[in-house]
C-alpha cells in the first residue's frame, strides 16, 4: 500500500517532487505512442469555491465534460479510470463510447472502469476520495501500474497533491503552489512581466476601502472612465465579478469623490452571480482578495481565449484560440465558446499569449491553461486587452478537445485553424448552457433518439455533426451543453440552431 503523509508536510511535498519528476519519463515513453500501454485516472470535480458552486444549475454534471477522455480508448492498449460523485447513467456512458472511431465499444468498454463517491454534496470530489479509505483503494487496484499512469483533474489544488501521493502517480496539472500564478491578482502581475496591454487597475485588495482607493485612483487617472469592474481573485465562468458605474460621479478633481464612492459603492455595485450581495461579497473579498480594472468599453461580444500546454519535457505547444460566448447581467458569465476566433486578431492574442505561456513556463507551470483578452469597438480594430490567466481546464478546453479526438486531426498556430487528417477546415460552436425549463420534460434517452432521428449525431464519415454534453442534468434541471462542428463557422451555428429546434420540439 502506498505510505501516507500528512496533506502539506514536508514529506508528501517531497513525494509528490519526486512523482512529479517522473513526468517527463512517462512523456517520453508512452505519450508519443499510440500503442503504448497506459493508464490514464480521469478525477473530473470541480475542487471551487462552495459558494459559487451552489449557483451554477447543475453543478456536479459538470464532472461529465471530462467524457471526452473516453474517446482516448482510440488507443488499443490505453486503459482509462473514471471517477466521479455519483454514478452514470449507462445510456451515457454508451454515448460516448459509440463515437469511439475505429474501435469496438466493447473493446473499449473492457479497458473503462467507472467509480463513484456515491456522494451528491457540493464538497470537492476529491475529499470525497480521501474520505473514503475503501474507494481510494479500489482507485488504487484499477490503476494496476502506476509507472506507467497519471492523474488528470478539472484543477489542481493541494487536495489533488494529496490524491496523487496516496495513488502513487503523477499529477499532469500545475502544481497547486504555483495556483496563485492564475489568481486575478497573480493573472495582472505575469502580464506586467510579459510586457503585455492589460487594463489599468490594482490587485492584491483585501477589503472594501482598497476597493475605493483603487476606484478612486482609476477615475484620477482615467477623468473619463464611465465604469469598472471589481473581481475576486479565486472567481470562475465570471462568478466573482461585479461592476461599478461612475455615472453622477464628481469630477476627478473636485472635493468629495472619495465620500461619493464610499457611499454609492455598497448601493450600486452590480454582482454578476445571482443573490450574491455586499456585506457577503466584502467578506470573500477578505477570505480571497481580489481586485480593480477599467472596463474596456465595446468589448462585450468580442472576449477571445488563447489556450496553450506546457509539457513534461518543459516545452510550450499552442492548443487554439477562440472567441467566448458571454452573457449575464454585465456579460462577464461564461456561455460557450466558437472556433477559431476571429480573423481579425487571432495572430494578436496568440503572440500576445505566447508571452504569458513564456512566464508561466518559466516559473514552472506544466500542464493546460488559457488566456482570456477582450478586443474594444467593434473587434476589427484595437489591440487585444488581457484579462486573466485560467490555469486549469476552462470551458473551451472540452468542446476542442472533442474536436480532436473524433477527427484525428491538427491545428496550425500560424493561421489558427484546425484540418482533419484529409486536410479539411472545420469549425465549433459550443455551450454549456443550454437551459430551458421545457428540457426538464427530457431523459437523455430523449436527447440522444432527437440526435438519431433528425440526423444531428456527429458521422464519423463526414466528421460533421452534434456531440451533446451534460445528459444527466437534462430531466433535473433542463441543462444541455452542445459541441456543434462543421466545415465553417456559419455551418456549425446552423448545425447549433438545427439541434434547438429539434430539441425544443422534442420538449413540447
Amino acid at each position: 500500500m502506498t505510505e501516507t503523509f500528512a496533506p502539506g508536510s514536508a514529506a508528501e511535498l517531497a513525494r509528490f517532487a519526486e512523482l512529479q519528476a517522473g513526468l517527463p519519463r512517462l512523456f517520453r515513453s508512452v505519450f508519443s505512442d499510440r500503442l503504448a500501454p497506459r493508464t490514464v485516472v480521469v478525477v473530473p470535480g470541480l475542487s471551487l469555491d462552495v459558494d459559487q458552486l451552489a449557483r451554477i444549475a447543475g453543478t456536479l454534471h459538470y464532472e461529465e465534460r471530462h467524457l471526452s477522455l473516453l474517446l482516448l480508448l482510440r488507443m488499443p492498449n490505453t486503459r482509462l479510470v473514471f471517477v466521479t460523485s455519483q454514478p452514470l447513467h449507462p445510456l451515457i456512458v454508451d454515448y460516448y463510447l459509440n463515437m469511439l472511431p475505429g474501435v469496438p465499444s466493447s473493446h473499449a468498454r473492457r479497458r473503462l472502469t467507472l467509480l463513484s463517491a456515491c456522494d451528491g454534496s457540493l464538497a470537492s470530489l476529491t475529499s470525497k476520495i480521501l474520505d473514503r479509505p475503501r474507494l481510494l483503494q479500489r482507485l488504487r487496484d484499477a490503476i494496476g501500474d502506476p509507472a506507467i499512469a497519471h492523474l488528470s483533474v478539472f484543477n489542481s489544488t493541494p487536495l489533488e497533491r494529496t490524491l496523487a501521493v496516496r495513488l502513487g502517480v503523477p499529477l499532469y496539472a500545475c502544481d497547486p503552489a504555483l495556483k496563485n500564478l492564475g489568481s486575478k491578482s497573480g493573472s495582472r502581475r505575469i502580464f506586467r512581466a510579459a510586457g503585455i496591454r492589460f487594463p489599468d487597475g490594482a490587485e492584491d485588495l483585501r477589503d472594501a476601502r482598497d476597493v475605493a482607493d483603487a476606484l478612486v485612483g482609476l477615475k484620477l487617472r482615467q477623468p473619463t472612465l464611465a465604469r469598472a469592474a471589481v473581481k475576486l481573485d479565486e472567481g470562475f465562468s465570471g462568478e466573482g465579478n461585479a461592476v461599478f458605474s461612475f455615472e453622477g460621479a464628481p469630477d476627478s478633481g473636485a472635493p468629495g469623490l472619495r465620500d461619493w464612492i464610499d457611499e454609492h459603492l455598497p448601493r450600486t455595485l452590480r454582482f454578476e452571480a445571482r443573490d450574491e450581495y455586499w456585506e457577503h461579497f466584502c467578506h470573500e473579498l477578505q477570505e480571497k482578495r481580489g481586485i480593480v480594472e477599467a472596463w474596456v468599453e465595446g468589448a462585450g461580444h468580442h472576449s477571445p481565449s488563447a489556450q496553450f500546454r506546457v509539457n513534461p519535457l518543459g516545452e510550450i505547444e499552442s492548443v487554439s484560440t477562440h472567441d467566448q460566448v458571454l452573457g449575464g447581467p454585465s456579460g462577464q458569465t461564461f456561455l460557450g465558446s466558437t472556433f477559431p476566433a476571429s480573423a481579425a486578431y487571432r495572430r494578436e492574442i496568440h503572440e500576445a499569449g505566447l508571452k504569458v505561456a513564456e512566464q508561466l513556463r518559466q516559473r514552472g507551470v506544466i500542464g493546460r491553461f488559457a488566456v482570456d483578452f477582450v478586443v474594444p469597438g467593434d473587434g476589427a480594430h484595437g489591440d487585444p486587452c488581457a484579462i486573466e490567466i485560467n490555469l486549469r481546464k476552462g470551458g473551451t478546453a472540452f468542446p476542442f478537445q472533442m474536436l480532436q479526438l473524433l477527427t484525428d486531426g491538427r491545428y496550425d498556430s500560424n493561421d489558427g485553424l484546425f484540418c482533419t487528417r484529409s486536410g479539411e477546415p472545420r469549425c465549433y460552436y459550443a455551450t454549456d448552457n443550454l437551459q430551458k425549463d421545457a428540457y426538464r420534460r427530457l431523459t437523455p434517452e430523449d436527447v440522444v433518439e432527437v440526435s438519431v432521428e433528425a440526423d444531428l449525431h456527429f458521422d464519423e464519415a463526414t466528421q460533421q455533426g452534434i456531440t451533446f454534453s451534460l445528459l444527466g442534468c437534462v430531466a433535473g434541471h433542463g441543462k444541455l451543453g452542445v459541441t456543434a462542428i462543421g466545415k465553417s463557422a456559419e455551418d456549425a451555428v446552423r448545425l447549433y440552431q438545427h439541434a434547438v429546434t429539434m430539441l425544443d420540439e422534442a420538449a413540447r
